[in-house]
């Protein structure tokens, strides 16, 4: 099959393009508000951009508190959703009004982070310490700004569980990360894992 994606003539019950992007990884972005309010929502448009430095994103795709006091605050966390909180991090998904804290709300526990004044997961795996270096609008084919909006943050710090290392390295197989598949799918590290050697210059 194919469709134009301006026309979205796919003849699908859902459109497929989030689907075919997947597993998404799951920025867990912890804030708080100039008004000391604490927030707590899951983006699945999120990722590692860079390793040096250590560069993340997250998208909007509608005004939102995270964005909110991103621009407030210039500091963000992303905690680590592992299979154990994946609940939590749903309630957390809910349309709560500004001022509402998540983690209350979700029975999580907010710990204020060492190098960021933004409170983070304290029962995840692992933690990103983010300061927000830009934010950006991104255009369309046209020209026209899309309404969605880019957070791109430098990791300044990060926490990991000392239960979810093993042998040196993080263990996903403990961590079990969960991803996005698209429409209301999931999955989790729990799948099978293989290791993958680059191959030597030709």
């Amino acid at each position: 099959m194919f469709y134009e994606t301006e026309k979205n003539d796919h003849g699908l019950p859902h459109d497929p393009f989030n689907a075919i992007i997947a597993p998404r990884p799951i920025g867990w972005i912890g804030t708080k508000g100039r008004d000391g309010s604490l927030n707590l929502a899951p983006y699945s448009f999120f990722n590692a951009l860079s390793y040096r430095p250590k560069l993340v994103m997250f998208a909007s795709t509608n005004p939102k508190d995270s964005l909110r006091n991103c621009e407030e605050t210039g500091v963000f966390t992303a905690s680590l959703v592992s299979r154990d909180l994946v609940e939590a991090m749903n309630v957390t998904s809910a349309p709560a009004p500004y001022g509402m804290d998540e983690f209350a709300l979700s029975g999580l526990t907010p710990v204020t982070g060492r190098m960021v004044d933004a409170p983070y997961v304290g029962e995840a795996r692992a933690v990103l310490e983010c300061r927000v270096t830009q934010i950006l609008r991104p255009l369309d084919l046209a020209g026209q700004e899309t309404g969605s909006t880019i957070v791109f943050g430098q990791v300044v710090g990060i926490h990991i569980d000392d239960a979810a290392l093993k042998d040196g390295l993080l263990d996903m197989g403990v961590a079990r990360a969960i991803g996005r598949l698209g429409y209301m799918d999931y999955t989790d590290a729990s799948a099978e894992v293989f290791t993958l050697q680059r191959p030597p210059a030709p």
